[in-house]
């Protein structure tokens, strides 16, 4: 789980908004969407590695992930959401 701390001073690199945790269902759904193969990063890679955690940015448009309890905030990494 994401520091309480951390989290506070998190934003997206690119447009500076904050962050949140997704919620439970986000993660399902995101992964099953993985385990299908239609996960793509915006660096183009697909995602594979399911995830138990993620951060989204306000806008609800991008996903960052969560890896051994450290927030990946690259732009490449982020997962864009449809909304």
């Amino acid at each position: 789980m994401v520091d309480p701390d951390l989290l506070e001073i998190l934003v997206c690199p690119e447009t500076k908004q904050s962050v949140v945790p997704a919620d439970p269902e986000l993660l399902d759904r995101i992964n099953a969407s993985m385990a299908q193969g239609q996960v793509m990063n915006r660096g183009g890679h697909q995602v594979e590695e399911p995830l138990s955690e993620a951060l989204v940015r306000s806008d609800g448009r991008l996903l960052y992930p969560v890896r051994d309890g450290i927030p990946v905030m690259l732009l490449d990494e982020a997962i864009p959401l449809d909304t």
